[in-house]
């Protein structure tokens, strides 16, 4: 039998896995109405013909930022369909487009206009795209909604020059989607005045609320009396310690499932969700740790050494042990503290600054709060 037949035919407890994916758009989604009416009463001033003004949509990973905002974008797409509007909402990704080019010549290409992504000037990608927007070029006029998802990755990667470009090109409205309260201090002066945004906060999900997602999700996904009683409310609890993320409460739930799969039980039970925890966290690190920069997996690697040593890690060991490690292509001893403090806001480390004493001041002590063994498999075809 052709193996994918024989994995298709097996037994599951699956319905389908599609309603637990996190990019899934439901026809409703619950406790998020006053967020996406938000949107909405900005965005209806498209259905008059006015450029609505630009919105930025803050909020934790897992809080319905993205769902809400591709919910409303289908519902105004619907409306000005049927009223023959020439209303475009573009939805972009910035870990996908990550430059100013990149995003222009992205846009050029959904609405109409091939651009290549590289070879033309800046300026010429500008007014190509802006070309788009003189009257009756592609009809009535135009107004065109950009949804930057992840935006601070741009800013940091790019600088804040799109939101110059977008701001000053008539019909655009821009609305920018982020993790990260402060990202605004990546933009200048002057763009914040043309940017000028209305701010929309999406509040982590409680335990409650999270459950209240699981149990809809649920029944569009597993088989009838598969759910152990407590597993949806454990799942909730468990993501809402995770800073009340539903992508995460959503993951718990599917990998529980494939779980219990994968042994031919016939239910799911808590047990496969402290398993599923334990699995989605490895994962999570592991994918972390092969992603970072070549020298803060080093720094990484000199931290998991002096641990296995059982050494005492002050800041002058880590340096000098990371000199040795990374030997000519060494960074400075500021610089390797940048990337300590950036290792420690992903949970991979933590630091702690004691008195010595009278006269000898206070020390930075580092520790490991991963497992080391991940850490060897996860550099183990680092360059």
């Amino acid at each position: 039998m052709n193996i994918f037949q024989k994995l298709d035919e097996k037994e599951t407890i699956f319905k389908t896995k599609e309603y637990l994916d996190h990019r899934f758009i439901p026809e409703t989604l619950p406790h998020r109405n006053e967020q996406i009416e938000s949107i909405a009463k900005y965005w209806v001033e498209a259905l008059n013909n006015i450029t609505p003004p630009d919105i930025t949509l803050y909020g934790k990973t897992g809080t319905g930022k993205t769902s809400a905002t591709l919910y409303a974008k289908k519902q105004l797409e619907e409306i000005a369909s049927e009223r023959n509007l020439n209303i475009r909402i573009e939805y972009l990704r910035c870990t996908d487009f990550n430059t100013e080019y990149q995003i222009l010549a992205q846009l050029c290409q959904k609405l109409g206009k091939p651009v290549p992504f590289r070879g033309w000037t800046k300026a010429e990608v500008v007014n190509t795209f802006r070309s788009l927007f003189t009257k009756n070029v592609l009809g009535k006029d135009m107004i065109l909604i950009v949804i930057l998802d992840e935006i601070d990755v741009v800013l940091k990667n790019d600088g804040d020059s799109i939101l110059y470009t977008l701001t000053r090109t008539d019909n655009v409205a821009i609305t920018s989607i982020s993790n990260y309260v402060d990202f605004k201090k990546f933009i200048k002066p002057k763009v914040k005045s043309s940017l000028r945004d209305r701010e929309i906060v999406f509040p982590p999900y409680n335990a409650a609320q999270l459950q209240d997602i699981l149990k809809e999700r649920s029944q569009l996904s597993f088989k009838e009396g598969v759910i152990s009683s407590g597993v949806l409310s454990y799942c909730a609890a468990l993501a809402a310690k995770e800073e009340g993320d539903a992508r995460y409460a959503l993951d718990l739930l599917k990998t529980s499932g494939e779980i219990a799969d994968e042994i031919g039980a016939s239910e799911v039970n808590r047990n496969f969700v402290e398993e599923a925890k334990d699995r989605i966290e490895h994962n999570k690190i592991y994918d972390v740790i092969v992603t970072l920069p070549i020298q803060q997996q080093r720094v990484l690697e000199t931290i998991k050494d002096l641990t296995e040593k059982k050494m005492e890690i002050t800041s002058g060991k880590l340096y000098e042990s990371y000199q040795k490690l990374a030997k000519s292509d060494a960074v400075s001893y500021r610089r390797l503290f940048d990337f300590v403090n950036e290792l420690e806001m992903l949970g991979l480390i933590s630091t702690n600054t004691i008195s010595r004493g009278r006269g000898r001041g206070r020390t930075n002590i580092i520790t490991l709060q991963c497992d080391t063994d991940l850490i060897d498999k996860a550099l183990q075809f680092k360059t």
